[in-house]
């Protein structure tokens, strides 16, 4: 019997089996790198031993280093979450090796699934449909586009899609870059790659017994980087190809398997799939289907997936209990279990979407998501949140940058839709940069909302129109002023002589108070219809157009701002907004400013750290960087300099002082959160200096290199 376990992982899915240990009577040991030392899932669990090291390599990929935690805690069970050890047979043997028991797969059914490309080869011969594999030594025009895939591993990482031959070589090798570093094997291989898939996936259970269950399948197409965005249950491709009632059973001929009985031919293949190499737990076969319904084998992933919680929310099965129980040898009992209803779930990242998916790194000051249960089943609609990060984590480099999955159970699609965007918009998210504003958008999608999706649902639709900011321009600058009367307010609250008096007193009427911020995000269109008299006042030009922060001169990856100046002035206990005729103060604290504009009051929540303010209301939310007054010219980097927009470090340098590039040239890669990212010429022009070399690590803001242009140069040697 196991009483105690500990989980090989980190963040929120280590919380979400203790979750389950917890309401089982059952012992949790956590392990932890020395950047998650005071991580929620540490906090959360009876016992917690450290991991010297900050890397994976250093921390949770070192399965005899986690063995020995589990011994000194008293531990006699070790589950492996998801990502790092979890498809590791050797991981898995040695577990068992140890004495412990391993709420895993068999080794065996881990190794015959472990490398893709065997376990097509075995799908094939148990007649599952696959798609066939290419020698990257071998392909020609006609096999593109083809699409490289890491071997060992999943998650996105060390995949890239090939359209040209030129491409070929450099996409196998940065691939097997990213394999390497993630999963520790480079092996890679190629596969026709269809344009338009929708990735299905039936979630699996096994027992010791011979009972395989195939508990719902789950639509997984949107993706970004190959990496799934919005996960959802069940899949609207199938529940469109499979006509509702029983299918009749005479012999399925390939239009059956097609259209006709998808669900039921799914299910099948998986069950297949798992019998077939003796499965035992919960798994994943993934599937790539187009538009006919015609389907091929991707993958089995030999492990519980993180887009889980909406079988469980669909089927009303708690899938960590299955996977405890199973280890311990009970049989599955009772009939396969049944959908109802619809579940979606998101995947909240601290990335900008509109910047090429720039992950963040750095502190979320504030993270409040409105749920009804955390880690835990929904016996009415309602929103589940998952998460592995609390106020005051850091979000490192050395990690993925999800912050939580947000999920949503109802009685139809529609409905789930609806109830997670407002969810989504509704939070209070403090300190990074995410992807919040591209998922709402998504979900109130109207062909999202029609169930029409697949593969390149983000490029077709357009990630411009999707990644656009919940706050309009007329919006963002009402929240600056909610901003300055905030700060206002706050500056009395706190002021030591004449406290009482209001901000910016006078005897006799003076000018304007203002207050600058700058927006993280470009406006472009006047925010008042009072901007159209703007160009014969300088003033409420300044306040009324927002202008780009050209200060530093830099180029590099960070997202765009705007300034936004607030003017201001107090008289008698009522606030005049000149830019802003239609805005009205009706009250103002530091922390709350409710504001009329027209004749709709709004009430506007401020948070502030440091020089960053923080405003929230119903529905949409802005964010914005207090500037001083004067700006101290030492800050100011030089003009043409490249900036590093993320820690990590230089894997690779493409360039050297004096080259000549163009506009769109790489000049170098980072390798950060365990992916590859290319840092290329904003212009073109010269490489005056270059400031790193292979293998340097980096703060955000590092100096990468100076783009000059060449006839700056000239005039400068002259």
């Amino acid at each position: 019997m196991i009483t105690s376990v500990l989980v090989a992982n980190r963040g929120e899915i280590a919380r979400r089996v203790f979750a389950t240990c917890r309401a089982m009577g059952l012992g949790t040991v956590a392990v932890y790198s020395d950047p998650d030392a005071d991580a929620p899932h540490v906090r959360a669990a009876d016992a917690a031993v450290r991991l010297p090291g900050s890397t994976s390599a250093e921390t949770y990929l070192r399965g005899d280093l986690v063995i020995a935690a589990a011994r000194s805690a008293g531990a006699d069970a070790i589950h492996p979450g998801y990502g790092f050890l979890s498809e590791n047979a050797e991981f898995a043997q040695a577990v068992i090796d140890a004495g412990l028991t391993w709420i895993g797969p068999p080794p065996a059914a881990i190794t015959a699934m472990g490398s893709k490309v065997n376990a097509k080869e075995a799908m094939k011969a148990a007649g599952v449909p696959v798609l066939s594999d290419l020698d990257p030594a071998s392909v020609t025009e006609a096999d593109l586009p083809l699409l490289i895939k890491a071997s060992a591993g999943g998650g996105g990482r060390g995949m890239r899609i090939v359209r040209e031959l030129g491409e070929l070589d450099d996409a196998v090798a940065a691939a097997a870059r990213e394999a390497q570093s993630a999963f520790g094997d480079p092996t890679v291989f190629c596969e026709p790659y269809i344009e338009r898939g929708h990735h299905i996936e039936v979630q699996i259970m096994a027992d010791a017994h011979g009972t395989v269950w195939a508990v719902g399948e789950r639509e997984c197409s949107i993706q970004r980087r190959h990496q799934k965005v919005i996960e959802e249950a069940p899949a609207p491709l199938v529940e469109r190809l499979t006509p509702p009632g029983p299918i009749p059973e005479p012999s399925r001929s390939e239009a059956t398997r097609r259209v006709e009985g998808m669900r039921d031919a799914l299910y099948d293949a998986a069950r297949t799939a798992a019998s077939s190499i003796g499965y035992v737990g919960a798994g994943t076969v993934e599937f790539l289907a187009d538009a006919a319904g015609r389907f091929f084998f991707l993958e089995t992933n030999t492990r519980l997936q993180v887009e889980h919680p909406v079988t469980e929310l669909t089927t009303g099965v708690d899938l960590v209990a299955w996977q405890l129980r199973v280890a311990q040898g009970e049989p599955l009992d009772g009939d396969e279990p049944r959908s109802t209803g619809h579940s979606i779930e998101v995947r909240l990242y601290a990335e900008d979407p509109a910047n090429d998916w720039q992950p963040q790194s750095g502190t979320v000051h504030t993270i409040d998501i409105p749920a009804d249960v955390r880690f835990a089943l929904l016996d009415r609609p309602g929103i589940r949140v998952d998460s592995g990060i609390a106020d005051g984590s850091e979000i490192s480099t050395y990690y993925d940058p999800m912050l939580a999955k947000v999920i949503s159970w109802a009685p139809t699609r529609r409905r789930a839709a609806a109830m997670l965007a407002r969810a989504l918009a509704d939070a209070r998210i403090h300190g990074l940069v995410t992807n919040r504003d591209l998922l709402v958008n998504i979900l109130r999608e109207e062909r999202y909302l029609s169930g029409d999706t697949d593969t390149a649902y983000l490029d077709s639709v357009g990630l411009e129109r999707l990644s656009a900011p919940l706050a309009d321009d007329r919006a963002t600058v009402v929240a600056a002023v909610a901003a300055a009367l905030a700060q206002s307010a706050a500056d009395r609250a706190g002021a030591t002589v004449l406290g009482g008096l209001p901000s910016g007193w006078r005897n006799l009427p003076s000018g304007y108070q203002s207050r600058t911020f700058a927006a993280q995000r470009r406006i472009d269109t006047p925010p008042s219809p009072a901007a159209q008299g703007a160009d014969d006042d300088p003033q409420a030009a300044s306040a009324l157009r927002p202008r780009a922060d050209a200060a530093s001169g830099t180029h590099t990856q960070d997202p765009p701002t705007s300034d936004i100046e607030i003017r201001y002035r107090i008289v008698r206990g009522a606030v005049e907004l000149p830019d802003l005729d239609d805005v009205e103060a009706v009250s103002w604290t530091p922390d709350e400013v409710v504001l009329r504009t027209g004749g709709v009051a709004r009430r506007f929540s401020v948070a502030v750290a440091g020089d960053e303010v923080f405003v929230d209301w119903p529905g949409a939310s802005a964010s914005f960087r207090r500037l001083p007054r004067y700006v101290d010219p030492s800050t100011a980097a030089r003009p043409g300099s490249l900036l590093a927009p993320m820690p990590g470090s230089v894997i690779r340098v493409a360039v050297a002082e004096g080259d000549r590039v163009t506009a769109g040239q790489p000049l170098l890669w980072l390798e950060a959160m365990k992916m590859e990212h290319t840092i290329s010429a904003p212009s073109d022009g010269i490489v005056s200096v270059l400031a790193v070399t292979e293998g340097r690590q980096l703060s955000v803001g590092d100096v990468l290199a100076v783009i000059s242009d060449e006839s700056e140069l000239a005039n400068a040697a002259e």
